[in-house]
């Protein structure tokens, strides 16, 4: 039996497709929005986004701590932002493993933004039981798939509601 392995979820923003795309794209600022991101640390300094930038993003959920090792795949600003999240540690990224990959998608809607999230699931090595039980552990109780799909919600609806207020 297969697994799901991409959730996302919409939502439209009041603002300007670049606007929305210059604040997602910076990873700093994610953890403003993100219920388990913190925000991140960029290796080289940068005037904006660009494919290859790499970022080590600072992770909490309840007591756990965690950094990822990220790799920006996509930049075009105004569309679309990516990243792959290529390793993960406690203190720091240091076991490497396809983990996930994050989209986001910009398009304009209704004279504002429609952002897309979306979410997919890298492990594609790991047999389906062991997903199951690995994810139930982490998550507290459910597939990531599940837990996704609520982060991605949440994270939606506070760039809405912090990028509306700033516009």
């Amino acid at each position: 039996m297969s697994r799901t392995t991409t959730v996302f979820d919409s939502i439209d923003i009041a603002a300007d497709p670049v606007f929305v795309y210059q604040q997602v794209s910076d990873p700093t600022l994610m953890g403003r929005w993100s219920p388990e991101n913190r925000g991140a640390k960029v290796a080289q300094p940068r005037e904006s986004t660009y494919v290859g930038m790499e970022f080590e993003g600072l992770n909490k959920r309840g007591r756990a701590r965690w950094v990822t090792r990220c790799v920006v795949i996509a930049a075009e600003p105004g569309e679309r932002f990516a990243f792959r999240v290529e390793s993960i540690g406690v203190r720091k990224p240091s076991i490497r493993a396809g983990i996930a990959t994050w989209e986001y998608r910009f398009e304009p809607a209704d004279g504002g933004t429609r952002v897309t999230e979306t979410w997919h699931d890298d492990r594609k090595s790991w047999p389906n039981a062991a997903v199951q039980v690995f994810d139930r552990i982490v998550t507290g109780g459910d597939t990531f798939v599940e837990f996704q799909r609520k982060n991605i919600h949440r994270t939606l609806r506070n760039l809405k509601r912090q990028l509306e207020s700033t516009d």
